[in-house]
């Protein structure tokens, strides 16, 4: 199991902030009950939802128990967090909002769980979830080629890679399920600064179960080789490095 550290995820927070913001500001719901945040990670997201819904009882929850214990800074009286897996989530009562913000991506067949996260709404609930959509850039081109390299192959051959679809495909299927749908797809042009920032942004979500598989010298060499073919595929500028990342939103209604 992919052990996460939440801080590394955070040293671009303000980056990884922007596609649950555009997510959340077109869910319809005016004075939800209640809104769970599935894959909630270290829980400021969560606890910001608050300010968007400040009647709403919040619930984050996350299968890491590192992410889990960095939430204690966000908990109160209608913010909790627990550790569980979206898998085996099952609601005690239908819950009127449900986020899930770059997480499905490392459920391996998510889409099959669209009927299990739809039936945990109330009858006019709102599932909301964001996936990256960038699998085919070079910063996870280079990881899987480098992951296959006869060097590293044995230590990573049981890594977990991360999927996600199309708009279109998550947007049938939802529609399938009697929901109103809206979905779309998004490329930031996130401008990054310092010493190898594909290389960090990447070490705290697509590279770390793969780094996490290699140690010593052999996870030294990785770290090397990824790091020059990241710089020579996105070369500093006078302004920063530029990481394109294309996501893939969707918004379902119950109706």
């Amino acid at each position: 199991m992919t052990v996460w550290d939440p801080v590394t995820y955070l040293q671009f927070a303000g980056e990884r902030s922007r596609p649950f913001a555009d997510l959340v500001g077109r869910i319809g719901a005016t004075n939800p009950r209640t809104v769970v945040d599935l894959g909630c990670g270290p829980g400021q997201l969560t606890a910001s939802l608050g300010l968007r819904w400040p009647n709403a009882q919040l619930i984050g929850i996350d299968s890491s128990p590192e992410m889990i214990d960095s939430t204690r800074q966000w908990t109160g009286d209608r913010v909790r967090f627990e550790v569980g897996d979206i898998r085996d989530w099952r609601p005690s009562h239908p819950v009127d909002v449900l986020v899930s913000n770059a997480a499905l991506q490392w459920v391996p067949g998510h889409r099959d769980l669209l009927p299990q996260l739809v039936d945990g709404l109330d009858d006019h609930g709102w599932l909301a979830f964001q996936v990256p959509g960038n699998f085919s850039q070079p910063s996870h081109a280079l990881l899987h080629r480098l992951a296959a390299d006869p060097r590293f192959a044995t230590a990573t051959a049981d890594v977990a890679w991360p999927e996600a679809f199309d708009p279109e495909t998550y947007l049938g299927e939802l529609s399938q399920l009697g929901c109103q749908v809206e979905a779309w797809e998004t490329t930031y042009l996130h401008v990054l600064s310092g010493p190898d920032p594909v290389f960090r942004w990447m070490s705290g979500t697509g590279a770390r179960p793969v780094l996490q598989a290699l140690s010593g010298e052999l996870r030294a060499a990785f770290v090397a080789d990824y790091q020059a073919d990241l710089r020579k595929a996105y070369p500093d500028q006078p302004y920063g490095t530029v990481l394109p990342f294309r996501r893939v939103f969707v918004v379902a209604h119950r109706a």
